[in-house]
């Protein structure tokens, strides 16, 4: 019998058995990938836990924090995403020739261990946070993010490519709403040292458990697989997809789209303080609510794309968004900030599934880790300069006007690119 590169076991008995029941039990398994792969992204969602952290850790030492300034406790945040970014090329690679099972639980294992290296963290010490959390655990979200939905979409015929892909990336959307008030929690029982330290521990059981189911069909239904995705494959290869328009468009909107929601989201809190001039002092409530939008727009983009079109669906959302960038300045009152929030949480989210379903559409399954491993690090650059420009902006202006308008205009040229944006040839 022959064994595939997740060890499960495969011959000629599956043929034998018949095509309906076959499906059948394809499918179930295939639901299980995909809800675990939800779960391991909400498990992955431990990223949003590190503001809560860091308004702990500049806290002075006599408080309960570290005394850091928030320069210092920003770098952990902004390391760890940027690793996260570039960790998704050789994690994608990874993937496709191990199998999605080993790679989603290393990623578990080195996040859960660079969680107890930040437990390290004292006064006047850095270290800890920034090879625990920047490091390897920025590695660890990497790796898990990268095979938890490649494995999920192989289950699943061309037509349900971005329900799929929504469901899985939804979790990592929603975990703000549990990782926040959990964090907070572990935080003022057991201080920074202790809370890192649960977290790892009770990361790497929940996120092993998860991982181990996370694993690619069997080779008679990947044939399967093959055979309804035939012509996305033809241009499967990296290098083939690096020589096509279409991927450097899809490039340029990605960052366009993660730039300019980052820039908001990474502030959002904050932008509610200055400009409701502190008469709206639930911002938290806010932020949480983006995070449930957040999801719903991954999930809910992926179903509509499968309906309307990934490139159609994309330009509503972009000009949905750039939308409610131009009315930012004008917003007032817990409603204004609640539907502006609301809008702001499901563009963004609903970027993260059209394009992994994009790559999936336009260079098929085969190669789907390394290729949207890739296309990923678009998402890295607007990680890491959309937080710090709107900072910037703030530093300088004093409010966050020209933030606004510039996540307008890169929202506008992303609908533009959109226009230009087609499957490539063969």
């Amino acid at each position: 019998m022959a064994e595939n590169r997740d060890g499960e076991r495969c011959g000629c008995s599956l043929a034998a058995a018949g095509a309906a029941p076959a499906r059948s039990a394809g499918n179930a398994r295939g639901w299980v990938v995909v809800f675990c792969g939800l779960g391991l992204n909400l498990a992955l969602g431990v990223l949003y836990a590190w503001s809560v952290f860091a308004k702990q850790m500049t806290e002075a030492v006599e408080a309960g924090g570290l005394g850091l300034s928030k320069t210092e406790a920003s770098l952990p945040y902004m390391l760890a995403i940027g690793v996260f970014a570039l960790m998704m090329v050789p994690a994608g690679r990874m993937q496709d020739r191990l199998g999605p099972r080993k790679v989603a639980m290393a990623g578990a294992v080195l996040t859960g261990l660079g969680l107890l290296v930040s437990s390290l963290v004292e006064p006047g010490v850095l270290w800890p946070v920034l090879t625990g959390f920047g490091l390897m655990a920025g590695a660890g979200f990497g790796l898990g993010y990268a095979a938890a939905t490649p494995a999920a979409i192989k289950w699943f015929p061309p037509e349900k490519k971005g329900l799929v892909t929504g469901l899985v990336v939804s979790g990592f959307g929603l975990a703000p709403v549990y990782i926040a008030p959990l964090a907070k929690q572990l935080l003022a029982a057991h201080g920074v040292s202790g809370a890192f330290r649960i977290l790892g521990l009770a990361f790497t059981v929940v996120a092993l458990a998860l991982g181990s189911r996370i694993v690619n069909p069997p080779a008679a239904s990947e044939q399967g697989s093959k055979q309804a995705t035939a012509g996305a494959q033809a241009g499967s290869n990296w290098r083939d997809m690096l020589r096509t328009r279409s991927f450097y468009l899809l490039y340029a909107e990605y960052t366009c789209a993660a730039l300019a929601g980052l820039m908001i989201i990474g502030h959002l809190a904050k932008i509610i303080a200055v400009q409701s001039g502190g008469a709206v002092q639930t911002g938290f409530l806010l932020v949480a609510s983006m995070a449930v939008f957040n999801a719903l727009g991954r999930l809910m983009a992926g179903m509509l794309s499968d309906k309307l079109g990934r490139m159609r669906t994309l330009l509503c959302v972009c000009l949905s968004q750039a939308a409610v960038m131009l009315a930012f300045p004008g917003l007032e009152g817990m409603g204004g900030f609640f539907a502006g929030s609301a809008v702001v949480g499901f563009s963004y989210g609903a970027c993260l599934a059209l394009f992994p379903a994009t790559v999936a559409d336009y260079w098929g399954a085969r190669g789907f880790g390394l290729n949207y491993g890739i296309l990923f690090t678009a998402w890295g650059l607007g990680g890491v300069f959309g937080p710090l420009l709107a900072g910037r902006i703030a530093d300088a202006t004093g409010g966050y006007a020209l933030a606004y308008h510039i996540a307008a205009g890169l929202m506008l040229a992303a609908a533009g690119l959109t226009l230009f944006t087609k499957k490539p040839a063969g």
